[in-house]
């Protein structure tokens, strides 16, 4: 199988647009009709949720509507990111045997560590910092994430070369506790951009895209040169706009599940994020699970998993609750991102109290 990846550029586009192109270049790149893939792309003013997020938990809906903040839910899982013109979003999309490495969180640890070095010709120290983020000196110059989908891996990042940090705190609900674990009075002090590291020598994006691009080529081992978008693949991408991606039901798909009447809330944080389940209880004695709602800023792969999971667990007593995740992820092939099946169990038994 070749390694040579097609590098293109689909320059700004709304947030939901780049999105549905995302889920084009993925089942183009399945019917192996484009080859493997590295994409750059940027957002106008956008606060981008992950796929199993809560919309108005992360968002301020109400800001965003006033200022022109476009609200989009991305195909991959992870936390709640504010992107403007100002940052450089990238992305790999390549059969999971390209680079012989079968794992997400090794795949990911590649993947950052080739961009940091990249981002480092640059002039700055760029860390991969596990889970997901790529640092400098302590600070987010880059998030990160990714999923399978089948034998086909999109994995991405942005680069925040410069950004609007006081918009970003007022379009996330960003919770305190977060800000507290890294004792920073807000989430603008966890970031920092190539515009205040590098101030007069700041380069162009031009010059930020070659510089990942070589750090791609040599960490990854392989080679890239320019290519087009091909006319299927817009194709393809207005229709996921048209018919999910684009519409205000996908994007509220999970939004605030806690206020239905008769729902107990619990929460779990592990390494690998937070996990938030929503249950509603049945039956003379309230032991049977009606159903389950599971969101939060976790990676799991693929994210339809977590659909799956919730019909698996719908009718169970409360005492088969637990053996029955286990046997979930025994009987699938699921990657994760430094989550396990008893992070899940911890969250459902969170809100059982």
């Amino acid at each position: 199988m070749t390694n040579t990846f097609r590098i293109i550029d689909t320059g700004v586009r709304e947030g939901r647009a780049n999105i549905a192109f995302d889920a084009a270049l993925i089942e183009e790149r399945q019917a192996n009709r484009v080859p493997n893939t590295i994409r750059f792309l940027r957002f106008p003013p956008t606060a981008l949720i992950g796929r199993h997020q809560d919309l108005s938990k992360e968002i301020d809906l109400d800001y965003c509507r006033d200022t022109g903040v476009g609200v989009v839910r991305r195909i991959t899982g992870g936390g709640a990111i504010y992107l403007d013109e100002g940052q450089l979003g990238w992305e790999l999309v390549f059969h999971r045997k390209s680079l012989g490495i079968p794992a997400l969180p090794d795949l990911a640890r590649e993947i950052c560590n080739a961009a940091a070095a990249g981002l480092s010709e640059l002039g700055i120290d760029a860390k991969f910092r596990p889970r997901n983020d790529i640092e400098v000196d302590g600070r987010k110059i880059s998030g990160t994430g990714g999923f399978f989908d089948g034998d086909i891996l999109i994995y991405q990042g942005t680069v925040l070369v410069d950004m609007n940090a006081q918009q970003m705190v007022r379009a996330l609900n960003i919770p305190e506790s977060k800000l507290a674990k890294r004792r920073l009075d807000s989430a603008a002090e966890r970031v920092v951009t190539l515009k205040e590291l590098l101030g007069e020598d700041l380069p162009d994006l031009e010059t930020v895209k070659q510089s990942l691009v070589r750090g791609f080529r040599e960490g990854l081992g392989i080679s890239a040169e320019p290519g087009g978008i091909t006319e299927n693949e817009e194709v393809l991408a207005t229709r996921y706009f048209i018919e999910e991606i684009g519409t205000d039901d996908f994007v509220a798909e999970i939004d605030n599940p806690g206020e239905q009447g008769e729902v107990l809330a619990g929460s779990h944080t592990c390494p690998g994020g937070t996990i938030d389940s929503f249950v509603k209880l049945e039956g003379p004695t309230r032991r049977i699970l009606q159903r389950v709602l599971i969101s939060g800023d976790f990676f799991v792969t693929p994210p339809r998993i977590v659909f799956d999971l919730e019909a698996c667990l719908m009718g169970l007593r409360i005492d088969e609750i637990n053996p029955a995740i286990e046997q979930f992820f025994a009987d699938n092939d699921i990657d994760m991102l430094s989550v396990a099946p008893e992070d899940f169990q911890a969250s459902i038994a969170a809100a059982l109290g």
